[in-house]
This record gives structure tokens, C-alpha cells and sequence, in this order.
């Protein structure tokens, strides 16, 4: 795909009767059928059956899945509530970015898994990682080095966000609430680290465990992600 051609300013005049559907209005589509049934929901067929178009006529407004997938991944990121300006505090500044960012992947559920395949940046993509790099400024990052470190906070909170959706799926099927299977598996492990074979998992054990909620867990690694992040600089 071309990217200038994909993020132009203003979609490209046709010859004839206005428009009927907007690309905007097309990709809203398409991302309320993947956040109700997943990614693997979204076809050309579906999308145009929600709008009430031919499939046909849909590749006359985006020419394939690929560039739908970049115009929703671009679209969910216009959810950032992010303010002006940043406050001058970087470690808060990202830690609030982060949190953004995990907000819109749970209501996204499917973005996390969409993210490795994304071929371009669009303006709302963009526009996140400028003030990104606005955060970072006081830190004395290079320019690589603070594209890659807006990188690897993304990156890990779509990895949690991932490990997140994962769990929830798994304790749905297996029919038990999370307190209870992370009770059995503390039991189990309590068990095997008893018969002397795993001592460093025992003096792990020994200590008393951390607030296991979801959020709980996300700041804390969030925590060490911040401050390691530019460790080196």
C-alpha cells in the first residue's frame, strides 16, 4: 500500500453522484464487528452488510482487508486522552500514556494481535508518538533512542494487555474464577518447592505475594518498565 495515498488529508474526488459511505463511517464499521466477534469476523462482506452496501462497491472506498486493518488500528488510536502539552514529569507523563494505551486495548480486544502486522503510521498513530518523544525530551534520549522506547512501552503493554485477555479466556473455559485457580496453582507450587529441589522458588514463595489484580500487577511491572527503559541514557 502506499501510504501517502492511504493517509492523504481528504479522500480522492469521483466523477458522479456524491459518495454514499465514508471511509471514516466504513472503518467504525469494521471495528465495532471486531470488537464484538474478533478480527477473523471482519470480511468485506460483513463490513458492507453493516452499511448496507454491495461488497463490491466497499473496494471502491478501501481496496483491501490489509488497508482496512491500518485505517481501524489508526482509528482506535484517535481513543488517546492525552493532554496538550506533557507536565515536564516524564516517569508520570509515560506511565499515563501506558494506561491510555492498555485502556484502548481492552475495549479493543483484538488491537493488541493487530499490532505486529501494522505497515505504516497514520495520523493519530502519529500524532501518540509525538507527544511520546515530547515526554522523553527531558531524558536526553538520542532520536532512535526515543522511537525505540515509545516502541518497547507499546510493545509491552500489548504483551500484558495480551496475557491479560488470555487469562480471562482461559478461566471462562475452565469454569472457575481467577482467585481460585491462582489458589491452586500457589498450592501446587508450594508442594513442589516443599521437597527442597526449587530453593530459590521457595525463598520466593516465603514472601508474602503482591495484590494479584490485574491493575495491581500492570503498574508494578509498569514501574520497572519506566524506570529501565532509560537506564542507559
Amino acid at each position: 500500500m502506499d501510504p501517502e495515498l492511504l493517509w492523504s488529508p481528504a479522500e480522492r474526488p469521483r466523477r458522479g453522484r456524491p459518495p454514499a459511505h465514508s471511509r471514516a463511517a466504513i472503518t467504525a464499521e469494521a471495528v465495532a464487528i471486531a470488537d464484538a466477534e474478533g478480527l477473523t469476523a471482519v470480511t468485506m462482506r460483513a463490513v458492507a452488510a453493516r452499511i448496507g452496501a454491495g461488497t463490491m462497491s466497499l473496494y471502491s472506498y478501501v481496496p483491501n482487508k490489509e488497508t482496512l486493518l491500518e485505517l481501524m488500528i489508526d482509528q482506535v488510536g484517535g481513543d488517546h486522552r492525552l493532554p496538550p502539552e506533557p507536565s515536564g514529569n516524564w516517569r508520570d507523563d509515560l506511565r499515563q500514556l501506558a494506561h491510555e494505551q492498555r485502556a484502548i486495548m481492552l475495549r479493543h480486544p483484538w488491537l493488541p494481535g493487530a499490532l505486529p502486522a501494522r505497515q505504516t503510521l497514520g495520523p493519530n498513530t502519529l500524532a501518540v508518538m509525538e507527544y511520546a518523544l515530547a515526554v522523553l525530551a527531558p531524558v536526553g534520549l538520542d532520536a532512535q533512542g526515543g522511537l525505540e522506547t515509545f516502541s518497547l512501552l507499546t510493545g509491552f503493554v500489548a504483551s500484558y494487555v495480551s496475557y491479560e485477555l488470555a487469562q480471562e479466556q482461559a478461566t471462562e473455559a475452565a469454569g472457575r474464577t481467577s482467585d481460585e485457580i491462582l489458589d491452586a496453582q500457589a498450592r501446587y507450587l508450594r508442594s513442589v518447592a516443599a521437597g527442597g529441589a526449587y530453593p530459590k522458588l521457595a525463598q520466593a514463595l516465603a514472601v508474602p505475594s503482591k495484590d494479584p489484580a490485574p491493575q495491581a500487577a500492570f503498574d508494578r511491572l509498569l514501574d520497572r518498565m519506566v524506570n529501565g527503559l532509560t537506564a542507559a541514557a
